[in-house]
């Protein structure tokens, strides 16, 4: 489906539930947000599944979108969600339901019935506000969480895919009215004492391959209860290895929070040197060729030598 005809499909259909991906970040919940918001201005009714582990930086946007429990959708939308291993267990009721998957995944597995993805694309909220222009609607409330979107995937446009698109999206809602240095000092220039504590014990305990050009971090359950972090002083922990000098590729292991035996992996690399889409598929993920994730059952140990490994298969064939 290219986006001329998903715009027709928005506006033949009604009754919409949004679906997002667990662990959310900002682009899942501020495409789900905007989209809603963009579905009620065009006179549908529209909800937005709620989101079980959404953090405080992101939650906010889905203030008067979140569905209620009785609600009873007639089209289900997905976004920014790569594959079904993604959605939350409150989505299962939905599965084998979806009418529509928006995403901007290059390794993104089908399915939905319909699918637009545009794998080019800096955050899936670029796609939604392609698609409300083809819709010919907007509003500023609509703006604000897809400009947190496109801020929050493209690190408040410093990673390589901030193209001009992603600019002209950003500018367009900008014209909006909304908050824009508001949205991004909230998320890239404040930070708790904890978060910067935590960030020193990481670069502690840190280390370093391939003459310092790939760093590793692991965030043990042991850490955080050190620490005393939140969930919003561990958001966007990955980002941080690779703000190094000299770090090419840099690898987040975090040990999941309920201590089901498993780890969540971000690899994050420079994409001239490194396929981190590529890196993580050997384990069962996916994502750009900048960012990618994976979730591995074990140990730290076990999490750390399996992506090791991975990494090292993916640099011997560059």
């Amino acid at each position: 489906m290219d986006r001329t005809a998903c715009a027709a499909f928005l506006r033949q259909r009604d009754n919409y539930l949004i679906l997002t991906h667990q662990r959310p970040d900002g682009d899942t919940i501020g495409s789900a947000a905007g989209l809603c918001l963009l579905l009620r201005q065009m006179g549908k009714t529209a909800w937005v599944l709620p989101s079980l582990d959404a953090n405080q930086l992101v939650s906010g946007y889905l203030e008067g979108c979140v569905a209620a429990e009785d609600y009873v959708p007639d089209t289900i939308v997905a976004v920014d969600v790569a594959s079904l291993k993604l959605l939350p267990p409150n989505a299962e009721p939905y599965l084998g339901k979806i009418d529509l998957a928006i995403d901007h995944h290059p390794s993104h597995t089908p399915y939905a019935k319909e699918v637009l993805v545009e794998g080019d694309r800096a955050a899936c909220a670029v796609i939604i506000w392609e698609l409300s222009q083809e819709l010919g609607v907007m509003t500023p409330e609509a703006a604000a969480p897809l400009y947190a979107g496109i801020a929050t995937d493209c690190g408040c446009f410093v990673y390589p895919n901030s193209d001009a698109r992603t600019h002209r999206a950003a500018a367009s809602l900008i014209e909006q009215g909304i908050p824009f240095a508001e949205i991004n000092k909230r998320h890239f220039r404040t930070k708790t004492r904890t978060k910067l504590h935590l960030e020193s014990l990481l670069f502690q305990q840190m280390e370093f391959y391939h003459d310092g050009t790939v760093a590793l971090a692991t965030v043990s359950r042991a850490l955080v209860a050190q620490t005393g972090a939140t969930p919003e002083d561990l958001d966007d922990v990955a980002a941080f290895a690779g703000q190094i000098e000299g770090v090419r590729h840099a690898i987040t292991i975090k040990e999941a929070e309920d201590g089901d035996g498993s780890c969540h992996i971000s690899v994050r690399a420079d994409a001239n040197y490194l396929n981190a889409s590529a890196v993580c598929a050997r384990l069962g993920g996916g994502g750009h060729s900048a960012a990618a994730g994976c979730s591995v059952k074990g140990t730290i140990a076990e999490a750390k030598a399996a992506i090791l490994a991975a990494l090292e298969a993916e640099l011997a064939l560059q």
